[in-house]
């Protein structure tokens, strides 16, 4: 009988596209079924999931009190009835726990789950560890095996009761592909051209949703501040702040200067044109972005908080995370580039999980 594999998360394609891929990809090629399960948040176009054979379009939001999220426990449970899967893989906070919750039963099934930085942290809001710690410490009852991505929550979780006497695992993320980072080759100048930006204009690139956790106010807020103007800042990423960063922009006289330009699948290209990658987030688990910048060889600085730590050196972190403190690392001429540890590249983060899953 063919072995079958659920992988389940908050959405589809800014989560299990961009960072499960080759996981997916790692089952087919050793013969097993492969289901998605995961919210469809494609817009304006179909959405395709490389080497899944069956995805399940689950209405999970992002709100852990949502009454959407009770509909979404029960479709998952129906699916993990019927379909008897030997691995259920989930991610992301709300998936991660429901789907969980609907295994609980499942003997004959190993469920994994990896935490993409918990929500709670040093340094993290009293009420979160009041909601969030005592909800991870019960799915850990339901878990037989536990992925860690950071130093910090692998020391906080490696003492945890799991189900069967399972593991809780170091993992430093999900891996870059190094090779798309460091052999990309591009004409510089066209890039730079098709963006309309001048050759000589400084560009300061960051990636992320455009979501309060992200924190990019601070930084067009710091940007105001520099009497140096000859910079023009990209923010590559969606989300819901998107008019009120523009509308801060305007009323700051930064119009000009931010460019905000959307999800882009060109991430490599325009961190070969960046002259500083600047990373602002109140809280991470190991973040992509910031690895995949490291990699193109480009100065970065970043908040002073766990993941982060992980990747950079203390002179490279913003340890107050206030408006003074970054305009005087963005002030600062002398930020020296890091590489990235061989630990971080795919290939190796690959081999460990091809371990856990025991293929």
């Amino acid at each position: 009988m063919v072995k079958k594999v659920l992988f389940v998360a908050t959405v589809v394609k800014t989560h299990i596209n961009t960072f499960h891929l080759p996981f997916l990809k790692m089952f087919k090629e050793h013969g097993w079924e492969v289901h998605v399960a995961a919210k469809n948040d494609f817009v304006d176009e179909p959405c395709v999931i490389p080497n899944c054979d069956r995805h399940f379009d689950i209405a999970f939001e992002r709100f852990p009190f949502s009454k959407q999220n009770l509909t979404a426990y029960n479709q998952l449970k129906y699916i993990i009835q019927e379909n008897h899967y030997d691995i259920i893989h989930c991610h992301t906070p709300v998936a991660g726990v429901l789907a969980r919750l609907a295994a609980r039963s499942s003997k004959d099934t190993t469920v994994i789950y990896t935490a993409h930085g918990f929500h709670f942290y040093m340094g993290a809001p009293l009420l979160n560890w009041l909601v969030y710690y005592p909800v991870e410490r019960f799915c850990a009852k339901f878990t037989d095996k536990l992925i860690t991505i950071n130093q910090e929550d692998y020391n906080r979780a490696k003492g945890w009761s799991l189900r069967n006497n399972g593991k809780v695992y170091y993992v430093p993320g999900v891996g870059v592909d190094i090779n798309k980072f460091h052999n990309i080759d591009i004409n510089k100048k066209e890039k730079r051209k098709s963006l309309g930006i001048d050759e000589n204009t400084k560009i300061l690139l960051t990636v992320g949703e455009l979501i309060k956790r992200k924190n990019h106010e601070v930084i067009i807020r710091s940007l105001s501040k520099l009497k140096d103007k000859n910079f023009v800042y990209i923010i590559c990423g969606r989300g819901p702040l998107l008019e009120q960063l523009k509308e801060l922009a305007v009323q700051l006289g930064l119009e000009k200067k931010v460019k905000l330009l959307g999800f882009r699948k060109d991430i490599a290209e325009i961190c070969k044109i960046a002259d500083l990658f600047v990373f602002p987030s109140i809280h991470e688990g190991l973040p992509v972005a910031l690895m995949e910048a490291i990699a193109s060889n480009i100065p970065a600085i970043a908040s002073d908080i766990r993941g982060n730590r992980d990747l950079l050196s203390s002179d490279s972190l913003c340890k107050s995370n206030k408006e003074d403190e970054w305009r005087l690392l963005l002030e600062y001429k002398k930020i020296k580039k890091q590489s990235l540890d061989k630990k971080y590249y795919v290939e190796n983060i690959m081999e460990k999980i091809r371990a856990i899953y025991g293929l």
